[in-house]
């Protein structure tokens, strides 16, 4: 059984006086049905489960948004009564049956007693035919993603996982520790979050095996864009959903994607994955305060996509090419490492949005991988795949934006230090001064805490 973080979140919306109907979102296989069988097991829960994928007549009944009728309905369908206390309703596979999005609007105002669960795989596909529009307001949405490296750890070695959460600034980690870290962080690189990978692997320790269910997912996917697309989008959804995890990292051109297609056809085609979270946009912000996306330029961005695992496997990189890398070498395969940080990042409570900044002035360019936010202080972060590399981008942040904190992630064990140097400015060189924190990148998810205690150590 893998465990997932989002199970306490469940918990704590389960416990709500007032709760409002729960849509899981995320994409195909990235673990929303087991988690909520997994929390109603755990929970002694009776799960009232019906997938309307396999029930698609349920349609014509949501659509009458006769709440009375609806659970007529469902009572005979699982054969009890769904509203019977210790109860969860589970709506699996949600976007087979648009109108019963809508409906859910309904369990909230009419049947709030009603503990209610739906989960869908490219919803926007499904709702891209229909006039309605999602019930805001009245339902609550959760953004699953894939296994974060500590759940990952939590499956393969989960003693590992108390350097982690224990990690405070003023503290080290013991070098066999972060040599072992540094190892499943590797690993994590291939294996990625979905959570079929990471149970083959943590069982069977083959990675031929991971390989396969890459292969089986992606197989997936493709089937999904030919019941969901447009005919005529068809070739074009395909193409950009495997050339996405080539431009990692890379300021998105839609003539790199495709030159045989219209530059608005692209466009299209990434937005609709967007909305499905089979990618990620991260917009160039400006930068000159919080909130960074208050000045994003929403036509300059780069791209993530939804898993690091299954990047490494659509680019083709296989395990036995990344596992002779060395630290210097893998700098060459830096957008893995971006990904694995951006992909951290995300928050589960809020549409992805992630920023970096970008400064394009010829023959001096500058650009920082991600740039966040702690309080009113905005923070830079700089991603290195291995353990050396330089930090001009981040000092010509600091120096334009006055950035009183820069983050660092890369191989090498966490640091923190004061950093001057000098930069050239409009004026001439001119002296930069900014502490570094400088972390391993298998503590990307102790980020948020970590920036927390720096503030509070300083204020």
């Amino acid at each position: 059984m893998l465990e997932r973080n989002a199970e306490k979140y469940l918990n704590s919306w389960h416990q709500k006086s007032r709760r409002k109907p729960l849509v899981l979102r995320g994409v195909r296989q990235i673990g929303k049905s087991t988690l909520v069988r997994q929390y109603a097991r755990n929970n002694g829960l009776v799960l009232n489960e019906i997938n309307l994928e396999q029930n698609l007549y349920l349609d014509n009944i949501f659509k009458t948004l006769d709440i009375d009728l609806i659970t007529k309905e469902l009572d005979a369908l699982v054969g009890r009564n769904i509203q019977a206390a210790g109860s969860l309703l589970f709506l699996d596979e949600i976007q087979a049956t648009p109108h019963a999005i809508h409906a859910l609007r309904y369990f909230y105002e009419n049947r709030p007693e009603i503990p209610v669960i739906s989960a869908g795989s490219l919803l926007e596909f499904a709702l891209a035919d229909h006039c309605f529009s999602m019930p805001v307001g009245r339902i609550e949405y959760y953004h699953l993603g894939p296994m974060t490296f500590s759940e990952f750890l939590s499956a393969v070695e989960p003693d590992l996982n108390q350097y982690l959460s224990d990690f405070h600034i003023d503290k080290s980690i013991p070098v066999t520790a972060h040599q072992k870290l540094v190892k499943r962080q590797r690993e994590y690189l291939f294996v990625g979050g979905m959570p079929e990978a990471v149970s083959v692997f943590s069982v069977e320790s083959s990675l031929t095996e991971v390989t396969a269910v890459h292969r089986s997912i992606a197989g997936t996917y493709q089937d999904d864009f030919s019941r969901y697309a447009k005919h005529k989008d068809l070739a074009l959804m395909q193409k950009v959903f495997r050339q996405i995890p080539r431009i990692i990292g890379q300021k998105v051109k839609y003539s790199n994607i495709s030159k045989e297609d219209k530059s608005r056809d692209v466009k299209n085609a990434i937005d609709l994955l967007v909305k499905a979270r089979v990618c990620h946009q991260v917009f160039h912000s400006h930068c000159s305060g919080v909130p960074l996306t208050a000045d994003i330029n929403e036509n300059v961005y780069k791209m993530l996509f939804m898993d690091v695992g299954m990047a490494a496997y659509l680019t083709g990189l296989d395990w036995i090419a990344l596992q002779a890398l060395d630290g210097q070498s893998l700098v060459n395969e830096g957008k893995l490492a971006e990904q694995f940080v951006g992909q951290h990042l995300l928050n589960p409570f809020e549409p992805p949005r992630l920023t970096y900044w970008l400064r394009e002035v010829k023959s001096a360019n500058a650009e920082v991988d991600y740039v966040t936010a702690n309080g009113n202080q905005v923070i830079p972060i700089e991603v290195k795949a291995g353990k050396s590399g330089t930090l001009k981008s981040l000092q010509q942040f600091a120096l334009i934006k006055e950035a009183a904190l820069c983050v660092r992630f890369d191989l090498n064990p966490p640091e923190t230090g004061r950093i001057t140097h000098s930069a050239r400015a409009n004026s001439g060189i001119v002296p930069v001064s900014y502490t570094l924190l400088s972390l391993p990148l298998y503590l990307v998810e102790e980020l948020p805490r970590i920036l927390n205690e720096i503030r509070s150590s300083v204020s």
